[in-house]
This record gives structure tokens, sequence and C-alpha cells, in this order.
């Protein structure tokens, strides 16, 4: 079986263009956001969801996952609700995913709250993707076009920068692009040589 490489940062750190970069130099990266969205447009789910939050949260019998989101975030009970119905099915995907992928000595697994989900504990190391607050703010409002609020409400929902760092085993500050992707190439020549 492969080292498993869990890859997760805060909103506006980057994580997305390093675990690029990984799957560049060969190395498979299940990015769980995406594989969490497919879910999300299963019939099964859809209607888990529709019974959860109420039938407007639906569009075109989909989940609009922009009236989700504005829900969940504005309500963390609402979010440990969404996350409970989608967090085992996705688990259960990366599972059959590290399955097909067991001929590689090791596999990166990229997830927004992979502390916050308690799926770090699944892997067998944990690289944080970080960048100073206001720089991962300017990336994300060039980036998405929405509001410095709506921002910070979703860096309140996740876990503080300090509080991920005591549980990762490696950091990657990406303020300079080509300086993190040394240190991501550094890392994953270590990784290999355990």
């Amino acid at each position: 079986m492969p080292k498993i490489i869990g890859l997760t940062g805060g909103i506006g750190s980057g994580k997305s263009t390093i675990a690029k970069h990984i799957e560049q130099l060969g190395i498979p990266v299940y990015i769980a956001d995406i594989e969490a969205k497919k879910i999300l447009e299963t019939k099964v789910i859809i209607d888990r969801i529709s019974d959860a939050f109420g039938h407007d949260i639906l569009e075109n019998q989909k989940i609009d996952r922009k009236k989700l989101s504005k829900v969940v975030f504005e309500n963390p009970e609402k979010l440990k609700t969404l996350n409970s119905i989608i967090h085992p099915e996705v688990a259960k995907h990366f599972k059959n995913w590290v399955q097909e992928n067991q001929n590689h000595q090791i596999v990166v697994k990229e997830a927004a709250i992979l502390f916050e989900s308690g799926s770090y504990k699944n892997c067998d190391k944990v690289i944080l993707v970080t960048a100073p607050k206001e720089t991962r703010i300017q990336r994300v409002i060039n980036r998405d076009n929405i509001s410095r609020e709506e921002i910070e409400n979703r860096m309140a929902n996740q876990w503080s920068e300090e509080k991920k760092k005591e549980l990762s085993d490696f950091v990657i500050i990406n303020e300079d692009l080509q300086e993190a992707y040394k240190t991501t190439e550094m890392i994953l020549s270590l990784l290999r040589n355990k």
C-alpha cells in the first residue's frame, strides 16, 4: 500500500497550486473538494441534503451550492450536519481510489478541511500549505470575486494556522511560488526515502 500524504491549507493558501505541481511530478493526487462536489450531485445525497436543509436548497432537482454555502457558513451546526452526510461518502471513495493507485510509493490527499474532518488521522504524514493572512484574502478576492467579510467568515470556520501547524509534519510557506515548489520537491524527496 502507498504512503498516504495529507495536503491541506486554509482558504487562499495555494494548496491547489501545490497539488497540481505534485501531480505534474507523477504522484497521484486526490482532490477531496472535487470528489465531494461529484458526490453532492448523486441522487441519494441530493435527497439526504434536501431532507436535512429543506427543498428550497434545490434548483432544478440539484443542490444550489451557493445557497447551501451561505446556510452552512453562517451556522456551524448546519455545517456539521452537511459534513456528516458528505464525509463518510468521500472517505469510502478515497479508500477505493487508494486501492486503484496501490502501485505508487506515495499518494496525496488534498483537502481543505483535512484536520477539521478528522481525516488527517488516516494519513501517514501531513503537509500544510500556508501564506500570510492578507495574501490569502487578496488571492481569494481576486479568484472568487467575493467580499472580505465572506472570506473572513470562511476562515473563522477553519482551524487556526497555529493549530494546523502543531499537527503537520511539514509546512510550505507559499508566498514565492518558485520557493514553494522547491520546498515541495524537497519534502517529497524526503517522503520517498523514508
